[in-house]
Parts: C-alpha cells; structure tokens; sequence
C-alpha cells in the first residue's frame, strides 16, 4: 500500500475518474491520503449532487468538505427560512437547488444566491401567495419547477410572474387542477427561450386554437423554439391548427388522465401535425393499435406504458425502421414480446423492460440485438419465501442476477446491465 501511495498524484485522479459517486466516497473513508486527494480536486465532483435534511445534524467538517468539492446541486427537505441563510453561507455558488416539503417561513433568502440557474419547489406544505419570491432571480433562472405547490394568488397574477422570467429554457407546472390558465398563448410570447415544457392539462377539455401561439406576432404560422413537451393528465380535443406552432417539437411526453380511454384518439392528430418527432412517451390511454399507422418515421426513441399486442409491435417496426431506444411496459404481461425485440428493432442501442414472466430463454434471446449496449431491468424485487408474499426484498434476485451474468457471457459483456434506477435529485415524482 506504501507504494501505492507514492504514484504521481495525476494518476490517482484519473483512476478517481473513473469511479461513481459512491465509490468516491467509499475511497475517501479508506485513507487519509486519498481523503485529502478527493476533498481537493474538485473537478472529480462536477455534477456531484447532496440530499440535506436537518441542517442542525451536520457539522462545520461536512459543510468544509461540501465547499472544497465546490458542491453545485443540493436538494433541501423540510427546510426552513434559516435554512437557506445556513446554505448560502457555506454553499453561495449553488447551480441548481431543490425546496422538498418547504415547511415553514419564507423564501426570500434565495436572492443571496447569485449563480442559481435552476430552482425546483415540490410538494410544499406552505400556500404561496404570489411568485414574488423568484424576482430577484428572473434574469439568471433557465430552469424552474414548481409541482405540487398550493397558490393562493389568482391564475392571472401567476402567469405574469412567471413572463418575467425571460431567460427560462425550461418550465416545469404541476398541479391538482386549482389553476385555470385558458391558454399559453400569453407564456410562450414572452418566454422566448423556451425548450422544454412540462404542464398539467387536467383543466383543458378542448384547446383553443391560438393555445401554443404567441401572441402579437405578424408570422400567420410561427414556430416555437419548444423541442420537448411534456403533458400530464392529458384527454383535450385537439386539432392540427392548434398544433401548427410545434411542427418544430422533436419530444413529446403524454401521460393520459383516464385509463380508459374517451372515443376519440387525440394522439392521431399529435403524431399526424409533428414531423420532426424524435422520441415519444405514452402512458396510457388508447391502446398502441388506435395509432400505430400515425407513428413518424422519424422516431428514434419510444416509450410505452400502455395496452398493446404483439401485432402493434410489428407495425411499429414499420412505422419506425430506425429505433434506438425502448422503453416497453405493457399493461399485460410482456413474456411474449421480448423474444421479438431482436428482430422487429435490429437497431436498438438501450432498452428497458420488466423481466418477470419473461422465459429465460427469451430474457438471453435478447443477445441477438448486435447494436445493444444498455439494458434496463425494471423490476428488480422478488419474494424470497413464497409462503410470505408480503415479504419483499428489493434488489435483484439471485436468479436475476445469473441471468444477468450469463447474457453478459454471451455478449462478451458488451451489454452493461441496470438494475437499480438512480433518479435525479432535483425531479419531481409525477413523471
């Protein structure tokens, strides 16, 4: 070990380089040497992120070592006024913050943080009253998300808090169906810079046709900058005028308000009015037959959560000839799907499913797609006394993870294999 620890200090950091989080840590408890060398470079925790409860628990040697690793990205639980005064003092270059179960005060100690770019507010237990809070930040926010967040101030006064925020990339609305917001028109003519929208549609029977259309603009067609969309709880009428302005969209996210689907498929015109589409997430509604025939050929990545048969999987294959991304949960059971993956989506480079009442044959079948180098497990729980189904443990099971070392084999461990998710800290839990 002496030895080890007379290699060029460069060296030891390009090994670091190369660990995941907590195996950086679990280096850092082995030595003091190696301690100090991790503390110290910060470059090895870029994109670091930390879960902070109870500021009163931790003491100055945990908030030192936060600052020597220049921590960016902190998600706050439970926190309170004097909170965010303890957080600016040891952390005042926060990139991205998380308020989680805001439980008492206010907030307007966020101005003290001048490099915030990214402010996420979920679950508050606090009404809110107004977005007064974030003025101070409304030149430097690119990113906001406020999901499950009671307000108390009218929808109109919202809406034109939220078009001070000119610099926002990235907008993020969820609620429980309090906020009557009758178009976006108004948004979308002042956020400019707007890519990403993630908003709560249990409100909207139908859209009114200038609903994504900017307001006051001379073009009769204007497109958006949008790329990405996300809509929750979604069962509106729609027609190709109203999505005129998103012929630009290249993601679309769809998370259906009913199970059972109405008589119409709104995802028709969606699919028919966006050209460019690249990826497209559908949780339920309809099932995958009712528009199958409507997927663009352009689609390079899918997800589907919802009823679906063999057979649509074959036309998908049609539809879209060049996928490289799947993510497959059908509401019934997925044993006789996987086995064809290889040959309906030769191309596929990751792809996430559930293994139960998969065959195990079937599960190694998926050796055969050659271009495979991701596979997410999704599912990794069992029971391990079948007398006692109320005994869970989750984490891969011991036939699993065999079988996980043996499709390895066969691929000569091209194909790496994830069993545990790690979701970002900073994301809200309705998607």
């Amino acid at each position: 070990m002496s030895s080890a620890l007379q290699l060029p200090v460069e060296v030891w950091l390009q090994v670091f380089s190369f660990l995941s989080w907590g195996d950086k840590l679990s280096m850092r408890s082995t030595c003091t040497h190696f301690k100090r060398l991790l503390d110290e470079s910060a470059s090895l925790w870029r994109g670091f992120s930390v879960v902070l409860q109870d500021l009163s628990r931790y003491n100055r040697r945990f908030w030192r070592s936060l600052a020597q690793r220049h921590v960016r990205i902190v998600s706050l639980r439970a926190g309170k006024d004097k909170d965010l005064k303890l957080l600016s003092t040891w952390l005042p270059l926060l990139d991205a913050l998380q308020l989680d179960i805001w439980t008492k005060g206010s907030v307007q100690e966020l101005k003290v943080f001048r490099q915030l770019r990214c402010l996420c507010v979920t679950s508050c237990a606090t009404e809110m009253m107004s977005l007064d809070f974030i003025f101070p930040l409304s030149r430097q926010l690119t990113q906001l998300s406020l999901c499950n967040v009671h307000f108390t101030c009218p929808a109109s006064h919202l809406l034109a808090s939220l078009t001070q925020l000119t610099s926002l990339t990235s907008l993020l609305l969820h609620h429980d169906g309090s906020l009557r917001i009758t178009s976006l028109s108004v948004l979308l003519t002042h956020l400019t810079k707007l890519t990403h929208l993630s908003w709560t549609m249990v409100t909207y029977r139908t859209l009114s046709p200038d609903f994504f259309s900017p307001a006051h603009l001379t073009d009769p067609s204007p497109s958006l900058p949008l790329t990405d969309l996300q809509l929750l709880n979604y069962d509106a009428m729609v027609t190709q005028e109203v999505l005129q302005p998103l012929r630009l969209l290249r993601s679309l996210s769809i998370f259906h308000l009913y199970s059972v689907p109405g008589p119409t498929c709104h995802l028709q015109t969606w699919l028919t009015s966006l050209p460019q589409l690249c990826s497209l997430s559908v949780h339920g509604g309809h099932p995958l037959a009712a528009y199958a025939d409507f997927l663009p050929s352009s689609l390079r990545s899918l997800t589907l959560c919802v009823d679906l048969q063999p057979e649509d999987l074959q036309v998908v294959s049609l539809r879209a000839p060049h996928l490289e991304h799947l993510h497959l949960e059908p509401w019934g059971s997925s044993s006789s799907l996987i086995r064809l993956l290889p040959q309906l989506f030769p191309q596929l480079r990751t792809l996430r499913i559930r293994h139960h009442r998969v065959l195990d044959e079937d599960f190694l079948h998926l050796q055969n797609l050659q271009f495979l180098s991701t596979l997410e497990v999704l599912d990794s729980f069992y029971r391990p006394d079948p007398n006692d189904p109320n005994w869970i443990v989750y984490k891969p099971s011991p036939h699993l993870l065999q079988l996980i070392s043996d499709l390895q084999k066969l691929t000569n461990h091209r194909i790496r294999v994830i069993t545990d998710s790690h979701r970002d800290p900073l994301s809200c839990k309705c998607v």
